[in-house]
């Protein structure tokens, strides 16, 4: 599927991206950029975005990183940590994840993600790990 899905085909294995609204606009294995439009429905009090939807947003280009990066013989990912900084509240427009890997090993992978607003300024940034799954029995070592 990595060879020749499009961003779009792989945020559609993620339903819960899907739900939310999320749009991945590239994807490979050292960039994935994805978005997320404002809405009233994905804030809290006061028209702010929900730290939650920004988290979604670089979860879910953090996913499709770890799973481009899959080592040999690896089946999938899953986040094991994710810390995020927010910088500045999200009032309005849309904002565009940016996620790059910082290592990958036979184990684990650690993304980090940056979350702009329309204009350029860091709302957030966000930094995991994901762990790589293998068949039961054929871990990597």
């Amino acid at each position: 599927m990595t060879d020749t899905a499009t961003p779009a085909q792989i945020r559609d294995v993620m339903p819960f991206a899907v739900l939310i609204g999320i749009e991945l606009l590239e994807a490979g294995p050292e960039l994935v950029r994805g978005r997320l439009q404002w809405s009233a429905e994905r804030c809290t009090a006061g028209g702010v975005m929900h730290g939650g939807a920004m988290m979604a947003l670089a979860d879910t280009c953090g996913g499709a990183c770890a799973f481009l990066n899959l080592p040999a013989g690896a089946l999938g990912t899953a986040t094991i940590e994710s810390k995020t900084n927010f910088m500045r509240a999200v009032r309005d427009g849309a904002i565009t994840a940016t996620t790059r890997p910082l290592h990958a090993g036979r184990t684990m992978i650690v993304l980090e993600t940056e979350l702009a607003l329309d204009d350029g300024a860091l709302a957030a940034k966000v930094t995991q790990s994901q762990a790589f799954h293998y068949p039961r029995g054929r871990e990597q070592r």
